[in-house]
């Protein structure tokens, strides 16, 4: 009898179906096995667009992935390289996000994040057995394997995933997401699986309340906070926590790795082993209510990080006539909030023989589009020609804004800005607003007051987000004449999320980095374009 045939394409064995979602190098599309009927999902990379780096990435992702077999976690079936594509097919989860998930839902408890917790262990433990640290944890690695209810939790995307031999600690170089980095890692030491458990006590700090234990709009001074380790259980909302789920977290929050809790021990803490009768099982909706808001903030810093890619990219090509460079290498201002993951293995020395990391190299998810404006609002620096229309639609209805607020005409500001929008400002000292009256205090108070301003937006940089959204991100430079008669300037970054409703754009959401000034002379807040 001849042997069976071996199936050395993806479409002998595939067929594929709509896309699911898209990269900068691949694309994951929806498809069925032929011989079974049963669907996957397949992530497409092109190759040819890899250098040799990327390829061992790739390699070693696909090596992870196919030794990692485990209930909660997102399996990988099949692994087909051809000449110009590498196709991974890995189960069709169609749960969407964990966090999304509890949002939605009638009761949430401290059961329930008990719950949650123990499954994301459960894949950490695995991982660690098989000698693999994943290295980015986030609620968007997260995913329920269905939308029944009491789906289970998997985890996703090895794409930093590495090899580790037993409790092995080395500098693996600077990979993971801001907010969830351990202290080591922003330490620059060796360190090994305890990273993943760090980040699994930020998750778990959030599951109980609906916001990080690590926060703050400067990124600096949120690695200070996480290097020391200071965070803590303000009240009200941690009164009704109990002190077992408190000191699990505390377990894992350990600045020390070597005395961190492991995942298998962590999986014995009574606040899981026996939570029927540890944690309390009454209904959250405070922590419902700021999951919500975090969950609304961490999807739009995405697309707003993608954007400040692009411009901190274009401010570093020399065109701009402005910089806002930092004594300690840094020109742009990083969301402390981002779900997007950094990495930077590739690891340099400098003339006195001293590793130089600080050029962090961020996700490249960024489309690197840049728009230059033919009207007199915005600086001409730029060479680049205009894109398409919807580019330039999203210029134009960020020009009327800005010059809405440098006429201090509120009618005109409302009529282009969502009634909800909301807006991350420094006066607002890290909180996230909502609605107007933040900005209408401006216009009442500061923006009629202050005339013969000028205003120049360099280097602005549209992306858009699908056919009905968009991010321009840009810098802005206010000059004025102060009391005195002395000309004043300051500069800062300011990104707006603008959505399309009925076919009229809106500004949904707004976020500006504090202002540099040239002097030390005081200016009022610029949030509003001020």
């Amino acid at each position: 009898m001849a042997a069976p045939l071996v199936c050395t394409r993806f479409s002998d064995n595939y067929e594929l179906k709509e896309e699911l979602g898209k990269g900068a190098f691949s694309v994951v599309r929806k498809c069925i096995q032929k011989h079974t009927g049963l669907e996957f999902a397949a992530k497409i990379i092109n190759t040819k667009k890899l250098s040799a780096r990327d390829f061992q990435k790739l390699e070693r992702e696909a090596r992870i992935c196919r030794k990692l077999q485990h209930p909660n976690i997102v399996r990988l079936h099949d692994s087909i390289q051809e000449e110009l594509f590498h196709y991974l097919v890995f189960d069709l989860v169609t749960g969407g996000e964990l966090f999304e998930d509890i949002v939605a839902r009638e009761f949430y408890s401290e059961a329930d994040a008990s719950h949650c917790i123990q499954q994301i262990l459960e894949s950490v433990n695995h991982c660690h057995t098989n000698g693999v640290v994943h290295r980015d944890l986030k609620p968007e690695n997260l995913l329920l394997a269905s939308k029944v209810k009491g789906a289970a939790v998997k985890l996703a995307d090895f794409g930093l995933a590495i090899e580790v031999q037993g409790d092995q600690q080395a500098w693996f170089g600077f990979a993971g997401t801001p907010g969830y980095l351990s202290p080591e890692v922003l330490k620059k030491e060796p360190y090994g699986k305890p990273v993943d458990i760090w980040a699994c006590g930020v998750i778990l700090y959030i599951l109980l309340v609906g916001y990080p234990p690590f926060w703050d709009e400067d990124q600096h001074r949120l690695y200070a906070q996480i290097k020391a380790g200071a965070y803590d259980y303000p009240s009200p909302e941690w009164d009704t926590v109990t002190p077992d789920a408190k000191n699990l977290i505390n377990q894992m929050l350990t600045v020390n790795p070597a005395k961190r809790v492991t995942a298998s021990d962590a999986l014995k803490h009574p606040w899981i082993c026996y939570r029927e009768k540890v944690a309390s099982a009454v209904h959250r909706q405070e922590t419902v209510d700021c999951l919500k808001k975090f969950n609304a903030r961490r999807k739009l810093k995405g697309a707003i990080l993608t954007t400040m890619l692009a411009t901190r990219n274009f401010s570093r090509s020399g065109r701009s006539i402005i910089t806002n460079k930092k004594g300690d290498g840094s020109q742009v201002k990083e969301s402390t909030e981002s779900n997007t993951t950094i990495e930077d293995d590739d690891v340099r020395e400098d003339k006195k023989g001293t590793v130089d990391r600080s050029s962090t190299v961020i996700a490249k998810d960024a489309e690197d589009v840049r728009i230059v404006c033919p009207n007199k609002t915005f600086s001409q620096h730029s060479t680049n020609s205009c894109g398409s229309a919807r580019k330039q639609e999203i210029v134009k209805i960020t020009e009327q804004l800005i010059e809405s607020i440098n006429n201090a005409d509120f009618e005109g500001y409302t009529k282009i800005c969502d009634p909800h929008m909301t807006a991350f400002e420094p006066e607002a000292l890290g909180n996230l607003l909502e609605g107007m009256e933040f900005h209408k205090f401006y216009f009442d108070h500061v923006l009629g007051k202050n005339r013969g301003i000028n205003t120049t937006v360099l280097n602005p940089t549209v992306h858009l987000l699908g056919d009905d959204a968009a991010c321009i991100a840009y810098i802005i430079l206010v000059q004025y004449i102060d009391k005195q008669g002395v000309p004043r300037s300051h500069q800062y970054e300011e990104t707006r999320v603008w959505h399309r409703r009925d076919n009229k754009w809106q500004n949904v959401h707004s976020h500006r980095s504090a202002s540099v000034a040239s002097t030390s002379a005081a200016f009022p807040p610029s949030g509003v374009g001020k």
